[in-house]
């Protein structure tokens, strides 16, 4: 008879758990779908060749003609280099830490904890550090500035989740590179990063998504220009900014010009992250 309730109380606790993963995972889907169709809904009327193909003109924010061309390349500009430098510091981390470090050691742990703690500050926090790192060398807002914002905002995303794809790497086989007469640092990065290979260009393509959609950091440290981006120590306009700036007009016309930024933002999210998954496949093919 116990045995009969335990097995009756187990399954009981199954289905509810089951129950939960199923509404947990379907309000999630309903989220994503209200929000894509509340975007394509108010923004696709607004959204035009010339709006993506101009830089702002006289009066755009009043309704007049032009673009975001403007916020677009600078927002690829901007994320595109601060994703680059993050690689260039993340990488050797993550290396040093699962290669030349030994398990367990105290150092890694105190690394991977600080990771943790800088992935949950807020990024308004890093654009007013990135400004006052500015200040202090003398830069003004500018693309640059933005860059090292932006940069100091996905450095911990990008290193805590090359970390734990590393970390999945069988030992075994960097024991077989060492068996072979390889150094460490041929290890790292011919037997360890061609391993991780998929999961870092995924960290890498979480950390541009999150630097691309986000502006608390960019207030004082990018600026905001209706020029196109020509160099790195002048102000750049970025799509969060724009998407910020339009909807703060009492008007409809800019307003779902808003929306249409928005879109645009998503879209080129949603093509970066078929382009990744495309390349991720090809990189997975040659992966033990």
């Amino acid at each position: 008879m116990d045995k009969k309730n335990n097995i009756h109380v187990r399954r009981l606790e199954e289905n509810i758990f089951k129950s939960l993963m199923v509404f947990s995972t379907g309000a999630i889907v309903l989220a994503l779908a209200l929000i894509l169709w509340t975007v394509i809904r108010k923004g696709l009327p607004h959204l035009s060749l010339g709006m993506l193909t101009q830089a702002p003109k006289s009066g755009y924010y009043l309704g007049k003609d032009g673009g975001i061309l403007n916020a677009i390349l600078g927002s690829l500009y901007l994320t595109g280099g601060a994703a680059l430098l993050a690689i260039l510091v993340s990488l050797p981390v993550v290396l040093y830490l699962n290669v030349y470090l030994k398990k367990g050691s105290p150092l890694a742990y105190i690394a991977r904890f600080s990771f943790d703690i800088l992935w949950g500050i807020p990024s308004i926090v890093y654009g007013a550090f990135g400004f006052t790192i500015m200040l202090l060398f003398g830069v003004k807002s500018s693309l640059l500035g933005g860059m090292i914002a932006v940069t100091f905002l996905i450095f911990p995303i990008m290193s805590r989740s090359m970390d734990e794809v590393v970390r999945m790497v069988p030992g075994e086989l960097m024991d077989a590179s060492y068996a072979l007469g390889a150094t460490k640092l041929e290890t790292a990065f011919k037997v360890v990063v061609r391993q991780a290979l998929p999961g870092i260009s995924t960290a890498v393509l979480i950390s541009f998504g999150r630097g691309i959609g986000d502006a608390a950091s960019l207030i004082f440290t990018a600026g905001f220009t209706d020029s196109l981006p020509t160099s790195l120590l002048a102000p750049a306009a970025t799509l969060p900014l724009a998407i910020f700036f339009q909807f703060g007009t009492p008007m409809p016309e800019v307003q779902g010009r808003a929306y249409a930024s928005a879109l645009t933002l998503t879209l080129i999210i949603l093509v970066i992250s078929v382009a990744a998954r495309l390349l991720t496949r090809k990189f997975t093919k040659h992966v033990v």
